[in-house]
């Protein structure tokens, strides 16, 4: 997968999971937990783009690092939506974006290891 690939997949995963959210009770709770895992989903492919201007090895791996640990937090909001959601409807869509939170750790991750390799 090149960058360009990279940064579409992770725009959409970030749209997504906005779509998404929005389908989701509004209460105090809900919102709280809304509101964390939009900021760590968006965050996911803003961080990736300014991985892909970085200037050096170090500064892309750093950047890269930021991107796991934002996937990987969207990837636990998710994760404990599903432990309390009571919507069946809303499960189907909610195990698609842990799959897709999971897969871009997984890039992010190989990303890191092959560049610390050069």
């Amino acid at each position: 997968m090149d960058k360009y690939q990279m940064q579409r997949k992770t725009k959409q995963f970030a749209i997504d999971v906005w779509r998404f959210c929005q389908k989701l009770p509004h209460s105090r709770e809900y919102n709280g937990i809304v509101n964390q895992l939009i900021r760590s989903s968006t965050s996911v492919p803003a961080n990736y783009r300014a991985a892909c201007r970085a200037k050096s090895t170090a500064d892309f791996i750093n950047k890269l690092k930021i991107v796991e640990e934002e996937a990987d937090e969207s990837q636990f909001f998710l994760e404990f939506i599903l432990e309390i959601n009571e919507n069946i409807d809303l499960m189907p869509e909610l195990n698609r974006q842990i799959k897709e939170a999971d897969e871009i750790l997984a890039i992010v991750v190989s990303s890191i290891k092959s560049s610390r390799e050069r």
